[in-house]
């Protein structure tokens, strides 16, 4: 309560943060892996929670707040997820129309077509930070990096999208949740912020 005796209006925090390839998109560890967690990160707050997951192959931009309402708007349909993947073998010009128009991919044991979205081949390849893993090594083929900007999240979506089209994923990195963007972070980096303005 405040002086006046009116409800002072809860305090939330918020954290655009890098995820490192091979961090759990979470606090609590589970059974059997000894997996880095996010908490290993920054000294975030009780009942911090990650806005969507990145599995923990994937790399890049996550939203953590303490406000639940605010996860649940970033999660609908209404924001734009862009991630930037670097597949095995040289993206034709019909797996990226593929792509675009929505593929049949498999969900919990059903099948599921994706929604239209966006997909363009990007060249040259984006300058990311080193994954801390090498990817493989080039003579074991052509690679390609696309963008693919998304509304949905279902469970490893863009992995099995590009699976569908024979490009499957070698390299994952979330670069843009609406408005805000990756930009120069590097793995690991913790930014608090005053609200999460997508």
């Amino acid at each position: 309560m405040s002086e006046t005796g009116l409800p002072t209006e809860q305090t939330h925090y918020h954290y655009v943060i890098y995820k490192p390839f091979r961090y759990l998109s979470q606090f609590v560890p589970e059974s059997r892996k000894r997996k880095p967690l996010l908490g290993e990160l920054y000294a975030f707050p009780a009942k911090t929670m990650a806005i969507g997951r990145l599995d923990h192959d994937s790399e890049g931009l996550l939203l953590l707040t303490t406000d639940g309402m605010q996860s649940h708007r970033i999660r609908s349909k209404s924001v734009e997820k862009e991630y930037y993947v670097q597949v095995d073998g040289e993206a034709s010009a019909d797996q990226v129309q593929q792509l675009q128009q929505g593929v049949e991919i498999g969900i919990s044991g059903a099948k599921y077509q994706t929604l239209p979205c966006e997909v363009k081949l990007l060249v040259p390849e984006p300058n990311l930070p080193e994954r801390g893993r090498k990817v493989r090594d080039a003579r074991h083929g052509p690679t390609s990096w696309l963008s693919i900007t998304i509304t949905e999240g279902k469970n490893r979506q863009v992995r099995k999208m590009t699976a569908a089209v024979g490009l499957p994923t070698l390299r994952l990195v979330r670069v843009r949740i609406g408005a805000i963007h990756l930009k120069q972070m590097q793995p690991g980096e913790v930014i608090p912020v005053t609200n999460l303005a997508i």
